[in-house]
């Protein structure tokens, strides 16, 4: 076989949204062998994860909707990327060799180190969190105490959902609730969840979990019939387990082109990437254009040229409030919050309109490869980690 025959194998790792955008995107060259590694037959619409606890919504879509033609799923998990080799191991004892590695694992909830959370509090970062919280609320009256842990996104809509079904919520936060919104747009969200009878308690550390209860710092003890742990996210540590060098959560070490600075095959992107260790913010949002710069990044190692740095601006967020009611905050290229928000139900519409959106990007991204664009000129560290040499097969 010459060098112009030649096919290129690439093997993505993780099916999230930046694995998913990555194996379409790849597409745009006909001689790439492309193969999705992920432990669900199903891809999982993390933004939507409260909506299926709550039942107002679904949160696991079919891959054959969303996976361009020709690439391969196969449904297991990567437990080793052996670089002497070129190979990455399975969970079920398969090995499947590579040119190129895509390292799109993504986050999960971290390990809460409060005593009894572990036990007995319930996480909301993976679907089959999800499909124990719902089973577990289906058990319970409609008036039993709920204590939500964490005043971020994910927090928030989830007390919000069961709060706007009648239930009786408290939510736990730290410092500050919800810190990435402006002024204004936490009083926006502290208004409805009072409205809605949410018990909100913010600066206040819980010290343990109970199974009926919940222990604050102060020595208070309050009723709790369901504990959800929605703070702390960590990373799969497939990379440090494979002697790769990570930052201390657990993600990938890369160039400012998302190459590993290890070994130049492996391409990390999305939760699992610090690029120059300087990480941009775990989201929906980065997801997708950091799935399809990598891609780019590893076309262009295929090609031979220099591949583009990351460039990715990232423009406020987006909470639900329910279903009927959401907010819109607006923010800097840099991520930092104006004094400007939308809320209502228009707040709502554009929640709703970005979460289809996201899906119906990567379905598009499926049909004509290379089609995604984002928003560019964020800010970025001024002295990239270098990726040093390619590191070759023994």
């Amino acid at each position: 076989m010459t060098e112009h025959d030649k096919r290129h194998k690439v093997l993505v790792i993780g099916g999230g949204y930046a694995g998913t955008f990555a194996a379409n995107r790849l597409r745009v060259r006909t001689d790439v062998d492309i193969t999705l590694v992920n432990p669900r037959p199903q891809f999982v619409d993390r933004i939507r994860l409260h909506q299926f606890v709550a039942g107002t919504g679904d949160a696991a879509l079919d891959y054959g909707t969303l996976l361009g033609t020709g690439i391969e799923l196969v449904v297991d998990s990567a437990t080793r990327i052996d670089t002497a080799t070129g190979m990455v191991r399975l969970a079920s004892g398969r090995a499947l060799d590579y040119d190129h590695v895509i390292y799109a694992v993504g986050s999960t909830a971290a390990t809460p180190a409060v005593p009894g959370a572990a036990e007995f509090a319930f996480p909301l970062a993976e679907f089959e969190d999800a499909q124990r919280l719902r089973a577990r609320l289906d058990e319970l009256s409609l008036d039993a105490p709920i204590t939500v842990v964490g005043g971020g996104p994910t927090g928030i809509e989830t007390a919000a959902e069961l709060a706007e079904q009648g239930r009786a919520v408290t939510l736990v936060s730290g410092a500050t609730l919800m810190p990435s919104l402006s002024a204004r747009g936490r009083r926006y969200v502290a208004g409805w969840l009072s409205r809605h009878g949410v018990t909100v308690l913010e600066a206040n550390a819980v010290t343990e979990v109970r199974p009926e209860a919940v222990v604050f710092a102060d020595g208070a003890v309050r009723p709790s019939a369901l504990t959800i742990w929605t703070t702390g996210f960590g990373v799969p540590r497939l990379a440090a387990e494979s002697g790769l060098r990570t930052d201390t959560l657990g993600r990938l070490l890369t160039d400012e082109t998302l190459t590993s600075v290890d070994d130049a095959r492996i391409v990390a992107t999305g939760d699992a990437a610090a690029p120059s260790g300087q990480p941009l913010r775990m989201s929906c949002q980065a997801a997708g254009p950091l799935g399809a710069q990598a891609a780019d990044t590893v076309l262009s190692h295929i090609a031979g040229t220099e591949p583009a740095v990351v460039d990715l601006a990232l423009l406020g967020s987006c909470v639900s409030l329910g279903r009927r009611v959401g907010i819109r905050q607006l923010a800097r290229k840099d991520d930092t919050a104006v004094n400007l928000y939308i809320g209502g139900r228009a707040g709502a519409r554009i929640k709703e309109v970005t979460c289809k959106i996201g899906v119906g990007k990567i379905r598009r991204e499926a049909r004509k490869p290379g089609s995604l664009a984002w928003p560019k000129g964020g800010p970025r560290p001024e002295q990239p980690v270098s990726a040093g040499p390619v590191v070759t097969s023994a």
